[in-house]
């Protein structure tokens, strides 16, 4: 039985986020071709949970105190979404644990003491496993919200899934609940009673001054962007109130009215009817799109992973530093029909 508790912060633990004693992941397969993890994961739909991901995850005291003090996010916040996406979504598709040990291992120099003389690690089991956490309950969350329809096996099954998709990191499997059940008391615990409000959560949600995204940047001026800019930034927020359990919206002093709550639905079933139009092949981010062609054999198995295009890449001279979720050994590129590699902005 995995006991609720608020993470203590005495937990003594290595530089790989292992602690002593500590139930072993070598046992625990990977979700596979098949699973209902590759069926809801890695959907273009997960865009409109990108605010909500970033905020809740930087809700955490220790988690928003490493990014504030280590992250390069705010300097580069499209080019560092675009290419810690394909990472974090080859430790599902890409059938080796190398990738997820690789995200791991981004994390080790990430550490420090904050504000409150507490230290703070990234590889703190419960912080790891935070994060871990908004992005396999993501699936629901997104799936509830925007599509497709989601059962109550298919949420139980997310749920065992993603205790061995959590595993490919390397990393203790202690905080992991046992149970569906177990977990749903664990979220309700942290949004009650651990998170909190924090810069980092507000600079997440705001995104009035945010640049256009790499690949709009050689068509779209400048003028035009900042002035519909401010329109999306109040949408998204809408959205992500929407998204947020009532706790949060709380504690963020967020208000949401039932008639929000009846837009927020049919704007859901909207969103879930475009997306129902796509071929499967656009509708999915490319490194699952990748996984399913080297299973069709329209790929060879043996290729180099598909990795971000070099447009989302940081500047040559820190491409070695690991916080910037840049595989630096990478040889082969996303292809898709938009993705050219001019990120110069029109004025």
């Amino acid at each position: 039985m995995t006991q609720v508790t608020a993470p203590s912060g005495s937990e003594r633990f290595d530089d790989n986020g292992r602690v002593p004693g500590a139930r072993s992941s070598s046992d625990i397969p990977a979700p596979g071709p098949g699973s209902v993890t590759w069926r809801y994961f890695g959907s273009w739909r997960g865009m409109l949970m990108g605010l909500w991901s970033g905020s809740m995850q930087n809700m955490h005291p220790k988690l928003a105190a490493g990014v504030w003090d280590h992250s390069d996010f705010f300097g580069e916040r499209w080019e560092r979404l675009m290419r810690s996406l394909y990472p974090i979504s080859g430790v599902v598709f890409d059938q080796t644990p190398e990738t997820g040990r690789s995200v791991r291992d981004y994390h080790l120099t990430i550490k420090g003491t904050m504000d409150n003389g507490e230290r703070y690690h990234a590889l703190d089991p419960d912080v790891f496993y935070w994060a871990h956490a908004t992005f396999w309950y993501g699936n629901i969350r997104c799936a509830e919200a925007f599509g497709p329809p989601i059962s109550e096996a298919d949420k139980r099954a997310l749920f065992e899934e993603s205790r061995g998709w959590y595993a490919q990191y390397g990393v203790s499997m202690r905080p992991c609940p046992d149970t569906y059940e177990e977990f749903l008391e664990y979220w309700d615990h942290m949004c009650r009673h651990v998170l909190r409000d924090h810069a980092a959560v507000r600079t997440v949600l705001d995104i009035s001054q945010l640049p256009p995204p790499p690949w709009m940047r050689a068509w779209m001026p400048m003028w035009l962007w900042r002035k519909q800019i401010r329109v999306v930034g109040r949408f998204f927020m809408w959205i992500t109130t929407g998204l947020y359990d009532e706790p949060v919206r709380e504690m963020m002093e967020l208000t949401w009215t039932p008639a929000d709550e009846r837009r927020f639905r049919l704007f859901g079933k909207a969103v879930n009817a475009v997306m129902g139009l796509l071929p499967p092949r656009y509708e999915s981010h490319p490194r699952r799109r990748d996984a399913v062609d080297r299973l069709s054999g329209r790929v060879a198995a043996d290729a180099p992973l598909l990795e971000s295009p070099l447009r989302n890449l940081p500047p040559e001279s820190e491409r070695g530093n690991p916080i910037h979720y840049c595989p630096v050994h990478a040889s082969r590129r996303a292809n898709l029909p938009w993705q050219s590699n001019d990120a110069a902005p029109r004025r």
